[in-house]
């Protein structure tokens, strides 16, 4: 009897994945142009992505902590701090990578695995709501320009907070976008709540929140049920409290310090400042388009550009004839980078992250209302062609190899017992090793605490290695010492310091 049910089991699972395979096969026979994207697309984000993939202390450090959440040590409230402004995030990206540091059993090149399969299910998910919304040929374009984006690409082989921002900005743009449409709590919440998503990903999607105004006016404006709009707008509040909660509560606990370090970035004035207003959205326009499509372009060009899609909203406006969805995405692109323009500091491609989506959106209809398609396909195949060159003009560099052979190196050296950890120059920094060392159970003392232990160890990659009397506090707390032991292991020389008698 248990094995006639067993074999009636395996007989409608055989019978279940032949029409998955089956469903599989007529997706890709009738869609023959997104299945050979998808598949380039895959081959570009997967291909040899553990030997390209970015592994220095920023993902050493996520790595560390997300080990922690997958062997159940600690779950954090609170997420890496910003490269400026001591803004901290939310703890979203670290549960968001967890399953996939588990599933390739603690080795970190599973966070860059993770990332590749963000951005494959954000291509295909952004396809499919620009083919309901807009129409199949813009969402091919969207497609092919989003997949062989070599900015995009980058961000898909390796783990970063930043990384899945245009993904999760999109969705953002898209329960907007459903929410304006039917006004339905449900909507209004999923709205709210990637939102929230996309703010712990990265800070600078706060200015999308300019994005949302227009669309909040229009409808208090627009609608009788004043009280009704306002509901739904705090049903979509509720949705980005309820996932931003771990980050309120912080900030709530230390004096607001999130809250003021934001509005002090984005409204302190520096040297930057000075120049007049439309020199810095001119050089910040520039930025994007060259980040966004890889090559250099004048700023006067990018100028025109930037200007003619700001004349193309304010004219399909006005003859009423523009998709809301892409209205939505259009105002997005324009608002964001004009008000990223008063935002001093650098122009790094991942600040970008809450338009590229938009910007391939735009660009996709701009081409598809293009009757000439031998003109389109010529851009396209340019446009491919430059990316691709882009992209593989790097060698790979192996970091997390690296970080593994030295750390294998150093734990020998360490012999199981209590140490301290420092590096020269302070640049090189040493969460990615701290990994490895913590995989096989080895952890530094606390210098946060001013832990002092028997040894110390420097790594250098510099010349000179300003070992003793060094300016460097993580060296110079352990005290007067000297140098006992001196080791190089794959470009990284190693000093074993003790105490000085």
């Amino acid at each position: 009897m248990l094995n006639k049910t067993i074999a009636v089991r395996v007989k409608y699972g055989m019978k279940r994945l032949r029409s998955i395979l089956r469903g599989i096969l007529d997706i890709v026979t009738k869609n023959p142009l997104v299945s050979l994207t998808m598949a380039a697309a895959a081959l570009l984000r997967l291909h040899r992505i553990g030997d390209f993939a970015t592994f220095l202390s920023d993902q050493g450090r996520d790595a560390i902590i997300i080990k922690r959440i997958v062997t159940f040590i600690h779950w954090p409230a609170i997420g890496p701090p910003s490269s400026v402004g001591q803004i901290y995030l939310g703890p979203f990206y670290y549960y968001l990578m967890a399953p996939f540091l588990a599933l390739f059993k603690l080795n970190p090149v599973g966070l860059a695995y993770g990332s590749a399969f963000l951005s494959l299910a954000g291509l295909i998910t952004g396809y499919l709501i620009v083919k309901k919304f807009i129409d199949q040929n813009t969402a091919h374009l969207f497609l092919i320009l989003a997949a062989f984006s070599q900015v995009n690409i980058q961000a898909a082989r390796f783990s970063w907070n930043p990384n899945p921002l245009a993904i999760f900005s999109f969705i953002t743009l898209f329960f907007l976008f459903q929410f304006i449409k039917s006004n339905r709590p449900i909507f209004a919440f999923l709205f709210g709540f990637f939102f929230g998503c996309s703010f712990q990903l990265h800070h600078l999607s706060a200015l999308m929140a300019f994005t949302f105004l227009p669309f909040l006016i229009y409808q208090l404006f627009d609608s009788r049920d004043k009280l009704k709009i306002i509901s739904r707008w705090l049903v979509a509040l509720l949705g980005f409290v309820l996932i931003s909660s771990p980050l309120i509560i912080f900030d709530i606990r230390h004096g607001f310090l999130n809250s003021r370090n934001l509005f002090k970035l984005l409204t302190q004035n520096d040297v930057a400042s000075h120049s007049n207003l439309i020199s810095k959205i001119t050089q910040t326009v520039n930025y994007f388009f060259n980040f966004g499509l890889a090559v250099n372009i004048s700023q006067t060009l990018t100028t025109i550009i930037f200007v003619l899609i700001i004349i193309s909203l304010l004219l399909v406006v006005r003859m009423r004839k523009v998709n809301a969805f892409l209205a939505i995405h259009w105002i997005n692109f324009i608002f964001y980078l004009v008000l990223f323009s008063f935002v001093n500091g650098p122009r790094y491609p991942h600040y970008f992250g809450p338009v590229y989506f938009s910007f391939f959106l735009i660009l996709a209809y701009v081409l598809s209302q293009i009757t000439y398609r031998l003109m389109v396909c010529l851009f396209l195949a340019g446009y491919i062609f430059i990316n691709l060159v882009s992209l593989f003009s790097k060698p790979p560099a192996y970091q997390i190899q690296h970080a593994q052979k030295v750390a294998n190196f150093l734990a020998e050296k360490i012999g199981n017992r209590p140490f301290n950890i420092a590096t020269w120059p302070v640049e090189l920094t040493e969460d990615n090793y701290l990994y490895f060392l913590e995989l096989k159970g080895l952890m530094p003392a606390d210098r946060t605490k001013i832990e002092i232990t028997q040894q110390l160890f420097v790594l250098c990659n510099q010349q000179p290695c300003r070992v003793l009397e060094s300016p460097s506090w993580n060296i110079s707390m352990f005290g007067p010492a000297k140098i006992d032991r001196i080791w190089t292991i794959d470009n990284v020389t190693i000093y074993k310091l003790i105490h000085a008698r």
